[in-house]
């Protein structure tokens, strides 16, 4: 069930990429991102009302976890930038490269409290294979 998540979630990806990228394209790159995020607003809002869920703030969760927010607006301004130059695949394939690199320093060393997942050097192949998908891919 997680991994047919993770796919989906992969797919959707691509299909918000390549949205906001076309959209950026046409109106701008700072008010796509703005519209992007207000109309997510928006939906999460209605969710929220329509299943009378609580929003629990807590003061004692540090700061800096509330700031995925911020992060997701870099991403779409940054993906929206390299969408309109680099297209759909290599947009994606490289953001690809990038999630994995920092997934595996993140789970080596453990950071922010995660659980500590050694890197074996087996992965070290498969991150080989992603940056010889993207040479192929942007050179040929």
């Amino acid at each position: 069930m997680y991994n047919f998540l993770s796919l989906f979630t992969g797919i959707l990806i691509t299909l918000m990429v390549s949205l906001n990228g076309i959209l950026s394209g046409r109106i701008g790159n700072y008010s796509s991102t703005l519209i992007v995020h207000l109309s997510g607003f928006i939906v999460i809002s209605i969710f929220i009302i329509y299943k009378k869920y609580k929003i629990d703030i807590k003061k004692s969760i540090p700061l800096v976890l509330y700031s995925g927010g911020i992060i997701g607006v870099l991403t779409v301004i940054f993906n929206n930038i390299s969408f309109n130059v680099l297209g759909a695949s290599l947009t994606i394939s490289i953001a690809l490269l990038g999630q994995t690199l920092s997934s595996l320093i993140i789970d080596h060393y453990g950071l922010m409290k995660m659980k500590k997942v050694k890197f074996e050097k087996k992965k070290l192949l498969g991150v080989s294979f992603i940056m010889l998908g993207i040479y192929i891919m942007t050179f040929f």
